[in-house]
């Protein structure tokens, strides 16, 4: 099917108004927790929690409690991350999680139905892969920065070296 020109300004403008409309309702129903300060909770926290243990994968415990303590040590270890950002990329970070929340974006741009309590591994799985090889540089953009937050907050725990085999820094860079 050949799209014109004309047809596909259209559906970009009509893309960003939707996207607009939607940021400045979730900004109305759930106003910032603090307003200079990045806070995960409720939403993203969900939203967190269904996305790190698909991106972790098999480095994850596989025994229940292990692998729950890893998930919550985990979920923290982002927050740490994103607290240790510039505040203007808080709030980036902050409008990611919320636009994920948000029951039509996360519909539309994630191809996520129900909530993220409810989302299996194979939609997460999906909605990941098609951010990051969106033809959209944005989605683009938030995949890799939830990749690069989820995976750098993962491996800059000592604990968690042991899974790849990394022995730590040289004694003689510590010193």
């Amino acid at each position: 099917m050949q799209t014109s020109r004309r047809s596909f300004l259209k559906i970009g403008v009509a893309g960003a108004f939707t996207l607009a409309a939607g940021g400045a309702l979730y900004r109305l129903a759930h106003p910032p927790g603090s307003p200079n300060r990045f806070a995960l909770e409720g939403p993203a926290q969900t939203v967190l929690n269904a996305v790190i243990p698909v991106m972790l994968g098999p480095v994850l415990p596989a025994e229940p409690a292990a692998r729950a303590g890893a998930l919550t040590a985990a979920s923290q270890r982002v927050r740490d991350a994103v607290l240790g950002l510039p505040l203007a990329t808080q709030k980036e970070v902050q409008d990611l999680f919320g636009l994920l929340a948000l029951g039509p974006a996360r519909r539309l741009l994630a191809g996520v139905a129900g909530g993220w309590e409810q989302a299996d591994a194979r939609q997460v799985t999906a909605f990941l892969q098609s951010w990051r090889t969106h033809s959209l540089q944005t989605l683009q953009v938030a995949y890799h920065a939830l990749h690069d937050l989820i995976i750098g907050a993962w491996y800059a725990d000592p604990s968690t070296w042991d899974s790849i085999g990394y022995p730590g820094p040289l004694k003689e860079l510590l010193a």
